[in-house]
């Protein structure tokens, strides 16, 4: 299970995963019909985190099959649950024979036999049978119960497959929102690039062309131009992707417009409080896929003890009432009833029983060990998110660090340019190196969010 959930959101976070290597997508214009009235705009929805959260929550396709594999696992109990109630079933039958064994028991079965029938040459005699079947199962050794116990398990193993995707769902959208707050202002730190590269890039020329300054210097702006273009390309472009993961996410079609709101807000800064083995113990007691391995192995038992079942008797009550007559209809004076109890027991079944077992064993044991699976990886996941948001807050201080050093170049560098002591190209390479600093801190701001999600959903705290 485990596994599968891990395959959905796999494909589900795929543009975002292509985040710095996509092409931009292309809006789909609006088609309008000659003779009909043009439909009113919709008016964009706009979605801040809590709200995208909550809109995924209602309509996030993979969340919604899991709801109806509830239902499922509901509708499977109460067939075994049938199993507790009498079966009544209505039945006709028309037989036609001259066998004398068969024809003289339809003559008794119609209250019409008389002494001076010819038994050995009956003739020709037909029989119409209209009937009501009752039976009721008094033992079928256990399997009844432990059938119906392993379907009311089943309700909870898709609870909490239901509760994996919704764990894995609000990670996703969390990290698909910061992905784009991150891209919006890498795009702006790149536009301020292009900016301050291109302002400085036009006076150099006109310096140029009047013999202040090399051609090298121009040379020198053009590339750091092209390269603060293609930047603002890719932000631009990651934008668009990450929008894209976000409206798969949230269940919405290609065609229906919607924004991204930012947050009113400074986000508050990522915290580790928590020591890994105490995040390690809640995640054992939280995660629903360590409930769901846990809950197989109840139900691989069950059903264990319900092939075992199988070698012990079966007893059913019956009942039978109904007529037996010549012609169609019914009539009381012509109508039979039959009680009674059957006992059966399976000696030798071609060693199906014992193979059945078998197989029963091996999948118990399978199970138990897909749960021990699911633990170590669950231990994994957590250490790995624990390591990624040490890494992350980490990183941020050094970016942080990084940008009180580079505004402090950028001004040294911008004195010693007034006082013409350093070339332009070491002031835009100083005012670069500024930008690069901002967009880095801001990257790793989100990128420790992002970090957080992921440690929270490791630990299932959005179960």
């Amino acid at each position: 299970m485990l596994k599968d959930i891990k395959n959905k959101l796999a494909l589900t976070l795929l543009p975002i995963i292509m985040l710095s290597n996509g092409s931009a997508l292309a809006e789909p214009s609006s088609q309008k019909t000659a003779d009909k009235v043009a439909p009113e705009k919709s008016v964009a929805q706009s979605f801040t985190l809590d709200q995208a959260i909550d809109y995924a929550l209602s309509n996030n396709p993979d969340l919604q099959i899991a709801t109806e594999r509830i239902g499922q696992a509901e509708a499977q109990l109460g067939v075994a649950l049938s199993a507790f109630y009498p079966q009544v079933i209505a039945k006709v039958g028309y037989e036609h024979s001259n066998n004398p064994a068969q024809v003289f028991s339809m003559i008794v079965a119609q209250r019409q036999y008389s002494a001076d029938q010819n038994i050995n040459n009956p003739g020709y005699r037909q029989n119409f049978r209209p009937e009501i079947i009752g039976k009721l199962s008094l033992f079928r050794g256990g399997q009844d119960y432990q059938n119906s116990k392993a379907a009311e398990l089943g309700i909870d193993a898709a609870e909490f497959e239901r509760s994996t995707v919704r764990n894995a769902l609000i990670e996703a959208v969390s990290a698909s929102y910061y992905a784009y707050l991150a891209a919006q202002e890498a795009h702006k730190v790149a536009q301020d690039s292009i900016l301050a590269i291109a302002s400085e890039l036009k006076q150099t020329k006109l310096r140029y062309e009047a013999g202040t300054v090399l051609k090298s210097d121009v040379l020198s702006l053009e590339v750091q131009l092209a390269e603060a273009q293609s930047a603002e390309i890719r932000a631009a472009n990651g934008i668009e992707l990450s929008k894209t993961g976000i409206a798969t996410l949230l269940g919405l079609p290609t065609d229906q417009a919607f924004t991204v709101a930012s947050a009113s807000s400074k986000l508050p800064e990522p915290k580790l409080t928590t020591s890994f083995n105490d995040l390690l113990g809640l995640a054992m007691t939280q995660r629903p896929e360590v409930k769901a391995a846990a809950n197989q192995v109840e139900i691989a038992q069950a059903k264990l003890k319900s092939e075992q079942g199988a070698y012990l008797p079966k007893a059913d009550a019956y009942v039978s009432y109904g007529q037996d007559s010549q012609n169609p209809g019914f009539s009381s004076d012509k109508d039979n009833v039959t009680a009674g109890v059957s006992v059966e027991m399976a000696l030798f079944s071609g060693l199906e029983t014992k193979n059945r077992v078998s197989a029963a064993e091996r999948k118990a044991a399978e199970a138990r060990e897909t749960e021990r699976k699911t633990k170590l990886a669950v231990e994994q996941e957590v250490k790995i998110a624990h390591l990624k948001l040490e890494e992350a807050l980490a990183r941020l201080r050094v970016t942080e660090a990084s940008v009180l050093a580079a505004n402090e170049a950028l001004r040294l560098v911008n004195e010693e340019r007034r006082a013409e002591t350093v070339t332009v190209t070491r002031y835009i390479e100083a005012e670069v190196a500024r930008n690069k600093a901002h967009a880095n801190t801001i990257a790793a701001h989100y990128d420790a969010l992002s970090a957080e999600a992921a440690l929270k959903k490791a630990v299932g705290d959005w179960k």
